[in-house]
């Protein structure tokens, strides 16, 4: 499997409000920059549309290291719960419905193909690649502001 090392991150003016996200791929000496934003979104959409966003980018099965500072994307994989949503019929562990399920849905299904291993990174702090990303994600809201 090719190993590639992705790094991502949204933002969002108000929240709900403009919002944009950001993904920098790298792989084998090659890094390709993406992004994207909403008129109306919320943070959280946008931290889920820049993991999302780069691993549609890759055309076959590989092993991920992706880089994030968004807790609710991290936490939400690594300790389960994304997966317990949807064994529950959407419903989180208090029975509240859970939140962007299309996106979760889309998540879930990239993660069957590609083998990612997820890691948490301080937002606006010293990564460069990190940083990197939110300047992507904010140029992607002000543009639609």
């Amino acid at each position: 499997m090719k190993k590639v090392t992705i790094y991502t991150d949204g933002a969002c003016s108000g929240n709900p409000g403009a919002g944009g996200w950001g993904a920098i791929l790298q792989y084998n000496g090659h890094e390709k920059e993406i992004s994207g934003g909403d008129k109306l979104t919320t943070n959280n959409k946008m931290e889920l549309l820049a993991v999302i966003s780069a691993l549609e980018l890759l055309k076959e099965p590989c092993e991920v290291d992706l880089y994030s500072d968004s807790k609710y994307v991290i936490d939400s994989i690594t300790k389960g719960w994304a997966v317990g949503w949807k064994a529950r019929g959407w419903k989180k562990a208090d029975k509240s419905p859970a939140k962007n399920i299309e996106l979760w849905e889309r998540l879930l299904n990239l993660l069957e193909t590609h083998n990612v291993t997820f890691h948490w990174v301080k937002g606006h702090a010293d990564n460069p690649y990190n940083n990197r990303c939110d300047e992507l994600a904010v140029s992607e809201w002000k543009k639609l502001k």
